[in-house]
């Protein structure tokens, strides 16, 4: 039972391995993690493995704290750049001219609309200002709410898909619930 119960399982972690998610990107966030990728591999390890090179030339390693610190700092830049490696093993830059801007999609510039105090027959006259925002939908390594980039996994970019401009939909965030309508869908 042993050994049939150990295949199983081997067989299990193999499948695992192998279901692989593709990310889609846009060119912009492609080059910019190759650009990071090689930031980390020429420059920042080269310093690492030079500080772990003069820390080891002061003598006793079981004592040495810059030793230590710079082999932890080079454990953390690896395990960077093999994130980063695997990200762009299974990137896919979307091709932007056949993309279409009549429903909310992955790189699709989305002006929204926040609806206050409206009651659910009423979907065109908030009963308050309503704040107006203009987010870009990216893939999670893209994602940057600074420049007005949010991630396709996030709360408000999930209840966005697939919808028109003039749609009005409810977000579950976890400050609450929000209604938002969609105003225009750029490319």
């Amino acid at each position: 039972m042993g050994s049939s119960a150990l295949g199983a399982e081997t067989h299990l972690i193999a499948i695992e391995e192998i279901i692989v998610a593709m990310e889609y990107m846009s060119q912009e966030g492609y080059d910019k993690l190759v650009a990071e990728l090689h930031e980390l591999e020429c420059v920042e390890l080269p310093k690492v493995r030079e500080a772990i090179s003069e820390a080891r030339d002061k003598g006793d390693l079981s004592e040495n704290f810059e030793y230590h610190a710079a082999k932890r700092e080079q454990s953390r830049l690896l395990g960077r750049i093999r994130f980063k490696q695997r990200v762009l093993a299974n990137a896919r830059v979307i091709d932007m001219s056949r993309l279409g801007n009549d429903k909310v999609q992955l790189l699709s510039k989305v002006t929204i609309t926040e609806l206050h105090g409206q009651s659910s027959s009423d979907d065109n006259t908030p009963s308050s200002p309503a704040a107006t925002k203009t987010y870009m939908i990216v893939s999670p390594h893209e994602a940057n709410l600074h420049e007005g980039k949010i991630s396709i996994k996030s709360p408000i970019a999930h209840a966005l898909l697939n919808k028109a401009a003039g749609d009005v939909v409810e977000v579950h965030v976890p400050a609450g619930t929000m209604r938002l309508r969609i105003e225009s869908i750029e490319m």
